[in-house]
């Protein structure tokens, strides 16, 4: 019965912790505030200073730290070895600069509020080693992980990932009983931190890809998923057993995969548990928020968690401006501005070497748990502050007084192609787009493309639509084309307007403007792909040929019923691959019919009226 009730209580834990999740993330991301905030919500609610479902946070958040390994095992499988020697100068040159440079302004804080200086430089220290999974969420949610702007701020996280082990034996040197450690321990702490790392390395260079090969020869998938858990927390317990970052034995391993056959397979088989485990990360570190040392200590808490955040910033953004505009550096100071989760176990190490007490680990912990519910609040104050980003027109012409046969108005892939026949036909052609970096792009291919947004009227005038010969719309979005459209037709209506469409709708669109010529976008190209995959399979020319007319005929008098009718209009002519009922052949009946009635009869006529009468 006890065994029975402990699994049920168990359960109860479980069921609660994802409907904890499950409710309060879509909330949050509702009303703006990410699904971060709605993590940490859900953990201080269900936790010990909440509802009490959970007594312990300790042990949870230890298994939900595994989502930080997958997270950094997962950007690893995007870092190639090349792409990672690229980002060296960023990882050591900028990496070092943000740390050293915070790390000493918030050592000065401690000092400056009276501790004293080992105990203010772990404090400082601390809070320095930025989130990974803070980051890594805001920077997954925006998609910026690939980005310059990303690159720059993963490359830091790496770096401070890495400083992990110095500063561990830093609190060592520090410790009280520092003179107990000798310097010949401290080499040999070192030597098996190196040499753990080579030893992943090796591993990964050499056996991993060997390995997987075979087990992929056995087409078990299950084995590939398990192997994939393998390789992650080998990696991890590894770098952990040699006193280093679980984190970073992760992302080695992701390194050492990222060249591999396997690796999309790999990334799809770690992305379920990663997502899972990175919420629960987030959710233990809300329910390790001790409320009754915020209460107490309130005060001290709202202090320096401000007074870290503010002074780390500064740091971050005085660095980041060597390198970054104003706006990227304001934006890493506020993305990068919390503590992070490595600062619970440099203090749990201060701690266990007397530099700090019980109470002040609970203090500073309290301080890096609130600076990281704080930071999506930050960042929503910094986007109502801040200024829409503008694009800077260094180096680009505004379109102004063009005076050209042609007009093309976007210069993507397809008004690229466009380009092609009139500019070798020798055609006098402008081109506008919006875009700047692809306007830049452009001009290194030998193209002079102006500013220009072609929605705008005084811009089609700028621009010369109206002494063009004809205007052609090649933009992407199908809104934008029906507008610009309608824009021409009705300010130089004796003006011809060809538009690419992006899907039917957007011809219908079009086509109701008034454009002289439109054209679906995939329209030719899958036409012809079909063509070529009949002749493959033997199919006759001449009998590809009847079939693709007789395809352009059904799509030409579908799209004139649509116009009238809408998108499920003319239905019938789109031939589907769903088998259709065919009626069973018509045989005549081995007996003529017989009238069993008057009213039968009627309906039969003479021929049923005479059979009745005989039959009477």
């Amino acid at each position: 019965m006890a065994a029975e009730a402990a699994t049920g209580s168990e359960l109860i834990q479980v069921v609660a912790l994802l409907t904890a999740g499950v409710v309060a993330v879509p909330i949050f991301k509702r009303m703006g505030l990410g699904s971060i905030l709605g993590y940490l919500a859900a953990g201080l609610v269900i936790g010990p200073f909440g509802l009490r479902i959970f007594s312990e946070p300790e042990a949870i958040l230890h298994v939900a730290e595994l989502g930080v390994v997958m997270f950094l095992f997962i950007i690893g499988l995007e870092m190639q070895p090349s792409r990672l020697w690229g980002l060296r100068q960023q990882i050591f040159g900028l990496g070092t600069a943000q740390v050293g440079f915070c790390a000493l302004l918030l050592t000065l804080v401690g000092v400056i509020g009276g501790f004293p200086l080992n105990v203010a430089f772990v404090a400082g220290a601390g809070f320095v080693l930025t989130s990974t999974a803070v980051v890594m969420q805001i920077l997954e949610e925006r998609g910026e992980v690939s980005s310059p702007r990303g690159q720059r701020m993963v490359s830091i996280l790496l770096f401070e990932d890495l400083m992990i082990v110095p500063l561990l034996a830093l609190v060592v040197f520090l410790a009280p009983s520092a003179s107990e450690v000798t310097l010949s321990e401290r080499l040999v702490d070192v030597a098996i931190g190196v040499a753990s790392i080579v030893g992943l390395v090796l591993a990964g260079r050499y056996l991993l890809n060997p390995l997987f090969r075979v087990l992929a020869d056995s087409r078990a998938r299950e084995v590939m998923t398990a192997a994939a858990l393998l390789v992650v927390l080998g990696s991890a317990l590894a770098m952990q057993l040699g006193g280093l970052s679980m984190a970073m034995g992760a992302f080695l391993a992701g390194v050492m995969l990222s060249e591999s056959t396997f690796r999309h397979q790999l990334e799809a088989d770690v992305e379920p548990f990663r997502g899972i485990l990175l919420g629960l990360f987030f959710m233990a570190v809300g329910m390790s928020l001790d409320l009754a040392v915020v209460a107490e200590n309130w005060h001290l808490v709202a202090i320096y968690v401000v007074a870290y955040m503010v002074m780390k910033a500064v740091g971050i953004y005085v660095v980041a401006r060597f390198r970054s505009s104003h706006r990227d550096a304001l934006d890493r100071a506020v993305v990068m501005a919390q503590g992070g989760e490595f600062a619970f176990v440099l203090y749990s190490a201060a701690t266990g070497v007397g530099i700090i007490d019980g109470e002040a680990n609970a203090i500073l912990t309290a301080i890096i748990i609130v600076s990281m519910i704080l930071t999506p609040f930050a960042i929503i104050a910094l986007r109502a502050v801040m200024p829409k980003d503008e694009q800077s027109l260094e180096g680009v012409e505004v379109a102004d007084g063009l005076d050209s046969s042609v007009l093309i108005i976007g210069f993507g892939r397809f008004g690229q192609i466009v380009s092609q026949p009139l500019l070798l036909r020798g055609v006098d052609v402008s081109i506008i787009d919006n875009d700047v970096e692809m306007i830049q792009a452009a001009a290194d291919f030998g193209f002079k493309v102006y500013y220009g947004d072609g929605t705008r009227l005084d811009i089609l005038h700028a621009a010369g639509a109206g002494r063009a010969r004809a205007v052609l719309i090649c933009v992407d979005k199908a809104e934008t084309a029906v507008r610009i459209a309608e824009h021409v037709k009705a300010e130089f209506p004796l003006i011809p307007v060809l538009a690419r469409a992006y899907d039917r709708g957007a011809a219908i669109g079009l086509m109701n403007v008034g454009v002289d010529f439109q054209i679906r976008e995939t329209f030719e190209s899958a036409l012809l792909f079909g063509g070529a995959t009949l002749e493959k399979l033997g199919v006759d020319e001449a009998e590809v040929a009847e079939v693709i007319a007789d395809v352009r005929r059904r799509d030409a008098e579908r799209l004139e019923l649509q116009i009238s009718g809408g998108l499920q209009a003319g239905r019938r002519l789109m031939k589907g691959n769903i088998p259709e009922p065919t009626p069973t052949p018509l045989t005549p009946p081995r007996r003529p019919g017989q009238a069993m009635n008057e009213g039968a009869a009627d309906a039969l006529g003479g021929r049923g009226a005479a059979a009745a009468e005989e039959g009477a």
